[in-house]
């Protein structure tokens, strides 16, 4: 007879204990232990589709090498983020904030791609999916629509129709019979993709599934999740701009530095061509406190522009804001400038914002952000035409950053005439098949000489 159980769970992380405690021993998160109940039989419960293993172990010298027969959708961002395709029998975790276009990129990717494909939505009613696919005006002959949350359901069904593609539209909608707790909550979550991972390599199936977020930004569930998943993307962008970007967390069959941007139009999501002209300023007057900075992003190179605005403190104390940039490295920079430069901050208010609603963590527009703010501090315009790459250090130094070239090539593509970069990489730039001016610095007080000073 099966036996009911009750435990406690961390809604964080996962520990479980056989009584409610304040705060989790694990994570130190206060008030996230809920209620759970299990039924276990007694007897071990093993899934139909588990893939069984050869257990014998085989020298690596003998094991034979094979190559993943991807196949690729019309979507050139998305096979470029995973890699070069979907790879068969893949089990593909897609996460962001709700309302970010999740769904609508899953939907109109299958349909474009025309595989047969079993889109499973727990949260949404068959009509709403078919107007979703009216308003991007792609035909569905080949996607079929299941309205279910239970996982085993599904598992049943999707045997008898055999798809190319199966979606899964949530993971937190998701319940199996096994597990008496609601649906959503951790052991639900980790049993229901167990259960779709084995399903996904015995019938050599790939599934995506889409999950929410927490309000810190990690997806909602244990962490373990995204271990047992082979690619892990998250859809990222504000609410109040048009442009998402798709990051790569975790990729087994590919890089994790790939991203791929979009625009989201009433149609659907747009690919971005040259997100470089989107990034950039769209006024013709210069204005001071604008500078451009050359980004990598992966193995895509980008102009960005970084604007800064320094005024007088109304205040007591100096305000310090930072929209798209890490608000502590905006500390650092003006500390360095202070030190090293002698420009001084600190009776004034400095505002930060990377334009187009992008966050970059790439170190290289260090530079790019201390020419916008010394600019905004002495009201100097920079030249348009002046493109900016490098890492600042706490001495004041200009560190090397990764894959120059490219920031060059872009920069130039774009019709810069001058590019600052640090002097270290410009040891090993060759500067002949080049026709942009190219300036190597290693130190900011060059910086201030020829930028503030005259070239």
């Amino acid at each position: 007879m099966a036996k009911t159980k009750t435990h406690y769970v961390c809604q964080n992380c996962g520990h479980q204990t056989t009584k409610w405690l304040g705060k989790c021993p694990s994570c130190s998160e206060w008030n996230t232990f809920e209620e759970e109940l299990t039924t276990s039989s007694g007897t071990k419960q093993t899934s139909k589709s588990a893939k069984k293993f050869d257990s014998k172990p085989k020298p690596l010298t003998e094991v034979s090498h094979t190559t993943f027969n991807r196949f690729k959708v019309p979507d050139e961002e998305l096979n470029r983020v995973l890699g070069g395709g979907i790879v068969p029998g893949s089990l593909i975790l897609l996460g962001g904030q709700p309302g970010i276009g999740k769904s609508t990129l899953i939907l109109q990717t299958a349909l474009k791609s025309g595989l047969k494909t079993l889109y499973v939505s727990g949260e949404e009613s068959k009509e709403q999916i078919k107007l979703r696919s009216i308003r991007l005006n792609l035909n569905g002959e080949q996607c079929h629509v299941l309205n279910e949350t239970m996982v085993e359901h599904v598992v049943d069904v999707a045997s008898e129709l055999k798809p190319q593609f199966l979606v899964i539209d949530s993971i937190q909608t998701m319940s199996t019979e096994k597990l008496e707790s609601a649906a959503g909550t951790i052991s639900q979550i980790r049993e229901c993709t167990a259960v779709l991972q084995a399903f996904s390599k015995s019938m050599n199936i790939p599934i995506v599934i889409i999950g929410h977020i927490t309000k810190e930004g990690a997806i909602a569930g244990p962490k373990l999740l995204e271990h047992m998943v082979d690619t892990v993307l998250y859809f990222e962008g504000e609410r109040n701009y048009a442009y998402r970007i798709l990051r790569t967390h975790k990729n087994r069959f590919g890089s994790t530095d790939e991203i791929g941007i979009y625009e989201m139009a009433g149609e659907g999501l747009k690919i971005v061509e040259n997100p470089s002209e989107m990034l950039l300023s769209q006024t013709e007057e210069d204005l001071s406190g604008s500078a451009i900075a050359a980004m990598v992003e992966g193995h895509r190179p980008m102009l960005i522009e970084t604007q800064a605005l320094v005024s007088t403190a109304v205040y007591g104390t100096p305000q310090r804001s930072a929209t798209g940039f890490d608000l502590r490295r905006l500390n650092m920079l003006l500390a360095v400038l202070e030190k090293r430069c002698g420009y001084y901050f600190g009776k004034y208010d400095v505002f930060l914002n990377i334009a187009g609603g992008l966050r970059v963590t790439d170190t290289g527009i260090d530079l790019a952000i201390a020419c916008a703010l010394i600019s905004s501090l002495v009201d100097q315009t920079l030249p348009s035409d002046f493109a900016f790459a490098g890492e600042i250090g706490l001495s004041g130094e200009i560190r090397g950053v990764h894959r120059i070239d490219r920031r060059i090539i872009e920069a130039e593509k774009l019709g810069f005439s001058t590019i600052f970069i640090p002097k270290r990489n410009s040891k090993n730039v060759d500067t002949d098949k080049f026709e942009i001016e190219i300036h190597g610095i290693g130190k900011l007080q060059e910086l201030r000489d020829m930028v503030f000073a005259g070239v």
